[in-house]
């Protein structure tokens, strides 16, 4: 029997591949094929099932494409109606893979078709539990998120299915089976998640607040619901096309995508399609020099979750400029979380836009120290952060204002533009990703080098005190 976790930083996602005896099966895969098939052909096993926790919100899942290309059975636990083919399984129902057994456990709560699926060794001993959004390492799923789909499904309602779950169907499992969450530190599928992406379930009786033995219903429900802030727009969209189905090739999206433009195209299609054009190269690339108009989110970060939480519309065309051999790289995580409209990128890049008699741009810069010392004899200069409301709150620069970027689009009517706007977030990427976004829609702004964590070592005035205004 093999195991294998199959993990995705930039969408902080788990994905999992188990083997027995020549039989294979894949857990919540991405939207990319190959890798699952490569692994199954490096085993010369056949890939017999599919296994789908849930309806994921913060990815498009691969399961339909990779069903057609393999063959093998998509399974959904109790209550999911998917709008194509697909073996709904039945509660305590069990699948033979190999020598192994899967053992289907119906634990809904962070959606009303949340499986838990427990791997059952050759003596049939329980070995492992595949928990998705069920339960993650040191949190649980948010129960929130169907109300995007469904208004009538309540936070709470959910909450409380949540608390049953955990405590009939996973708490009475032994201590040493050992969780494989859907999930780690920085998806926004649950509030507290740790950086570690496995453990055993003694530990997480041990020390995940959730699981607390002698923790009421009414306590957890409290617990799981308080301090939830907004989910990424793209969220319910996601759900909707793993539902619906009809999800067009990830082949096909990647050919497209990967279209090579000289710069006079790339202008043309920018102009005649009103795509967005997306920078995907490093934030001290992007800032010394870009084509005016486009908006940075670097791939060398959480590229993925940023776009779809800034794109609006998954149809909205788009273009890349890229690093040479990373164009795929960009369309294929782009794919992941929806966005399959890219229509090519710019073929030779920044050196190609200037040779064509192209004008470039850039991002004002600050140092830390620098500001520090500007900031120190002005008080009048607008500072705004671009972190979460939960990482202002805790701590941030006197008189600074929060312009969190997750929701800029909605904020964006608190800025005024006769205001010069000095920005930073916590290390610099989102403080650029927020500067390309302003200066694309004709503001004055400085990116602040280093973010909080430089500006933490200036002489600069702390407070944990929560201070808005209206007009920034």
């Amino acid at each position: 029997m093999k195991i294998e976790q199959i993990y995705t930083g930039c969408l902080a996602e788990a994905a999992y591949y188990i083997e027995s005896n020549g039989e294979a099966l894949i857990i919540d895969p991405l939207r990319e094929t190959a890798p699952y098939i490569a692994k199954a052909g490096k085993d010369n096993a056949t890939i017999k099932y599919i296994l789908e926790t849930h309806f994921h919100a913060d990815f498009v899942s691969g399961h339909i494409e990779l069903a057609k290309k393999t063959g093998a059975t998509i399974v959904f636990g109790p209550t999911a109606a998917p709008g194509y083919n697909a073996y709904i399984a039945k509660d305590d129902e069990e699948l033979k893979l190999g020598d192994v057994t899967i053992k289907v456990l119906h634990t809904p709560g962070h959606t009303i078709e949340s499986t838990t699926y427990l791997l059952k060794d050759e003596k049939g001993k329980d070995i492992a539990i595949f928990t998705g959004d069920t339960l993650f390492i040191g949190d649980v799923g948010r129960p929130d998120l169907v109300q995007k789909v469904k208004a009538e499904i309540t936070p709470d309602y959910l909450a409380a299915l949540l608390f049953d779950s955990l405590r009939n169907k996973i708490m009475p499992l032994a201590d040493d089976v050992i969780v494989y969450p859907g999930h780690g530190a920085g998806s926004a599928c649950g509030k507290n998640m740790s950086k570690e992406t496995t453990d055993t379930l003694g530990n997480q009786k041990k020390f995940n607040y959730a699981l607390r033995a002698d923790m009421s219903k009414e306590e957890f429900i409290k617990a799981v619901t308080d301090g939830l802030v907004e989910p990424p727009q793209y969220f319910p969209y996601n759900v909707l096309m793993n539902l619906k189905g009809g999800i067009p090739s990830v082949d096909d999206v990647i050919k497209k995508g990967t279209t090579p433009l000289t710069p006079k195209d790339f202008q043309l299609v920018w102009e005649t399609e009103e795509a967005l054009v997306i920078d995907t190269r490093s934030k001290d690339v992007f800032a010394a020099e870009f084509v005016p108009g486009a908006v940075f989110i670097g791939l060398d970060d959480n590229f993925a979750p940023w776009a779809g939480a800034l794109i609006t519309d998954l149809k909205q065309p788009i273009l890349l400029i890229a690093e040479k051999g990373r164009e795929e790289e960009a369309v294929i995580r782009l794919s992941r979380v929806g966005y399959d409209n890219t229509l090519g990128y710019l073929e030779g890049g920044i050196k190609a836009w200037k040779e064509a008699g192209f004008d470039t741009d850039n991002i004002p810069e600050i140092t830390a120290t620098d500001f520090a010392e500007l900031y120190a004899k002005d008080k009048t200069i607008h500072l705004l952060d671009a972190r979460k409301e939960s990482e202002f709150t805790s701590q941030h620069i006197k008189g600074a204002k929060n312009f969190p970027l997750d929701f800029i689009n909605s904020n964006m009517g608190m800025l005024q533009k006769d205001n010069k706007y000095y920005i930073h977030c916590a290390g610099g990427y989102r403080s650029l990703i927020t500067t390309s976004i302003l200066k694309s829609r004709g503001f004055d702004v400085v990116n602040i080098k280093g973010g909080f964590k430089a500006l933490g070592a200036t002489k600069l005035e702390k407070t944990a005190y929560k201070a808005q205004a209206t007009m920034l």
